[in-house]
């Protein structure tokens, strides 16, 4: 039979221990971790690529501007808060730090996770997850949230609602984060555009000196240079990504939300193995009992 953990720390050989625990330092191996590689490699790739084109032209220097820089950066943030709220921002960077450095199980590593429980939940019984199992948990705040409402006998209609009302506000949540996103790569080009009429009313001031046209033009269209890498080559990317892996975390946590209910309802774990894979994406089913 299929397992999550494998060796000695197993869960049916700890329930016949009379342990009754999961060791949860020893996560599956396909759990995400680290830094997304992706996102660090496709934008900073992208970045590298922009840097040595201008190292390459000669003349790196005159691609700075502090000026251009303030309009784009600040202007970008001001239009983007009054777009939304501190609260907004704030969520927004600390769902960016969760989704891009801390990770999670993927779907199947989840399913098999949740069956592994199941059939514990099978042999052994429900409040069998008192204790350590459960705190060993909390790693994971949904499925231990799910799991204790089962042991705490909550009727399964109440369950499903409350894990459900779970899912919903993270949904919520995400989808204002990546609008959050998404209007900063919209305002950066529009701020990048404002930032080179200022330069060019500026420059079309000073025609009596021929000499300072080239230079003027150059830094008006800087503007426009900034605003066009910071909405095509980092916040769209990462609301991408931020839609990418949320839409996983959601499919993670219907996955838990039907292998707790299928508990609840003392369910053989073979027909939760079923009813996952036929959530989960043809390339990750799981064989749990093959």
């Amino acid at each position: 039979m299929g397992r999550l953990w494998g060796g000695p720390s197993s869960l049916d050989t700890q329930a016949d221990d009379g342990m009754a625990d999961v060791n949860e330092s020893d996560p599956p191996r396909n759990v995400r971790g680290g830094p997304d590689v992706a996102t660090v490699l496709g934008i900073g790739g992208a970045l590298a690529l922009i840097v040595i084109a201008l190292v390459l032209g000669g003349s790196p220097a005159a691609f700075v501007d502090l000026p251009s820089l303030l309009i784009v950066v600040l202007g970008t943030l001001a239009v983007t808060l009054a777009s939304f709220t501190l609260k907004d921002i704030g969520v927004t960077a600390r769902m960016l730090v969760e989704t891009l450095f801390k990770g999670g199980l993927p779907p199947r590593a989840a399913a098999l996770k949740i069956l592994s429980l199941a059939d514990f939940a099978r042999k052994h019984g429900v409040l069998r997850f008192q204790g350590s199992i459960l705190a060993g948990l909390k790693s994971d705040p949904f499925l231990y949230k799910a799991l204790a409402l089962v042991v705490d006998g909550l009727p399964e209609p109440d369950v499903e609602a409350i894990l459900a009302q779970d899912i919903h506000a993270t949904q919520q949540r995400l989808s204002r984060a990546t609008s959050v996103l998404r209007r900063a790569a919209e305002v950066a080009p529009a701020m990048g555009l404002i930032g080179t009429l200022i330069g060019l009313v500026q420059m079309l001031g000073h025609l009596d000196t021929p000499a300072s046209i080239g230079p003027g033009m150059a830094v008006a269209l800087l503007t426009t240079f900034y605003g066009a890498v910071m909405g095509n080559v980092v916040f769209l990317p990462l609301a991408g990504k931020l839609e990418r892996n949320g839409a996983e975390e959601t499919l993670v946590r219907r996955i838990y939300m039907v292998g707790v209910l299928s508990v609840a309802r003392k369910e053989n774990p073979r027909r939760l193995e079923m009813l996952l894979n036929s959530a989960l994406p043809p390339a990750q089913r799981v064989d749990y009992y093959g």
